[in-house]
């Protein structure tokens, strides 16, 4: 599509902490981790993204077929779709929540209607969102069938020693990622700081349809309090660079948690 051939790594790979690079796709975000043991991918974009997310990989001086894992969030389309190219081509380990596995795997749905979407589709930001998602793959997207669901142990040994953090509602298996060293955490979309759906950027949570259970997606951040990060890299918008309770704490004063989005 238009978007990718215009898209430079040189100006979306940015180094948010050490060895932490944040790239911004498109319409969907991914991180690369790195350190002496090797790097990790978390999330992969939409499938048509594949040849961002390897250009991404390559900018950084890596071979995408070195990927130690690939963490996904969560099951969303945006989110894995170069994922069953790394498990397929390269042999990569493809982990989620054990919560999320079955909608990683393809065996599950848990993604919004094309009836959601239609009904908003005379909206100017929604039509455009809309002609993007079906120009991304997203209808065809291959699941990664050979997805494992991780485990503390496994992640510790991982790149950025990453540990994970629960919280479902967006799905049912939803969760961030944190990577204590770099004092930086991976929400996906449990909040956002951006969308093509939305007029602003800040902290946010996304609209309603989005979400298999829009109020326990709402209450699940709370299972981030307490929770020591400065660099906040989510699955859509830029990085943003505030504590996670300053950020919480933006969420929390919006109306019903969700701001303009709704």
């Amino acid at each position: 599509m238009q978007q990718s051939t215009e898209w430079d790594p040189r100006s979306r790979v940015s180094e948010q902490a050490p060895g932490v690079h944040f790239v911004e796709g498109p319409a969907s975000n991914w991180i690369v981790v790195r350190d002496h043991a090797g790097f990790i991918l978390i999330d992969s974009g939409y499938p048509s993204d594949l040849p961002l997310v390897l250009a991404s990989v390559r900018h950084l001086g890596l071979d995408p077929a070195d990927a130690r894992a690939l963490l996904v969030t969560h099951g969303h389309v945006d989110h894995t779709g170069s994922a069953a190219h790394f498990s397929e081509a390269y042999g990569t380990p493809v982990l989620s929540a054990p919560e999320e596995l079955a909608h990683v795997q393809g065996k599950e749905k848990h993604q919004v209607t094309v009836g959601q979407v239609l009904r908003r589709a005379w909206r100017p930001r929604a039509f455009r969102w809309m002609v993007h998602v079906l120009q991304s793959g997203a209808l065809a997207a291959t699941p990664a069938a050979q997805a494992r669901a991780w485990d503390a142990a496994t992640l510790r040994a991982l790149p950025g020693s990453p540990e994970p953090v629960l919280l479902p509602g967006h799905t049912p298996g939803n969760a961030a990622i944190l990577l204590r060293s770099a004092g930086a955490v991976a929400v996906g979309d449990s909040f956002v700081s951006g969308h093509p759906l939305s007029t602003w950027t800040g902290p946010q949570m996304l609209h309603r349809m989005y979400h298999s259970d829009p109020g326990e997606a709402e209450a699940a951040v709370r299972g981030l309090d307490g929770i020591d990060a400065s660099v906040i890299l989510p699955g859509h918008g830029p990085a943003l660079r505030m504590t996670l309770a300053d950020a919480l704490a933006a969420l929390r004063s919006q109306t019903g948690c969700a701001g303009s989005t709704r």
